[in-house]
């Protein structure tokens, strides 16, 4: 089996990138999500960014099924299972800073 890519010089560009988009989507979560704003986008975002593990988790599981050496594999593999807990997890969060932020907003209208 050939190899995808050369693990040497490549390897560490799948784990980056996600890591990179990671970052700056619990960046805008941190900054949008406690003051209500940009709902959809920010949770069509985080979906996709789970949907990207998911993508990088199958990949990882594909390389290692057809023999892939070790930097190829793993290097899919890890932000996907990574990704695939962590952002999985946090969704939760996320729904649930959106959620306070309108139970928030009803009770200060209750209070008019």
């Amino acid at each position: 089996m050939q190899p995808w890519f050369d693990q040497n010089h490549y390897a560490w560009i799948p784990g980056t990138v996600y890591a990179v988009a990671a970052g700056l989507m619990g960046g805008l979560v941190g900054w949008l999500a406690p003051r209500g704003r940009a709902r959809n986008f920010v949770l069509r975002a985080w979906f996709a960014l789970w949907l990207a593990a998911v993508g990088l988790l199958i990949a990882g599981f594909v390389a290692l099924a057809q023999g892939q050496p070790w930097g190829i594999w793993y290097g899919f593999l890890l932000p996907g299972v990574i990704g695939t807990l962590v952002v999985g997890i946090n969704s939760y969060v996320v729904r649930r800073a959106y959620r306070f932020v309108e139970e928030r907003k009803l009770a200060a209208r209750d209070l008019l």
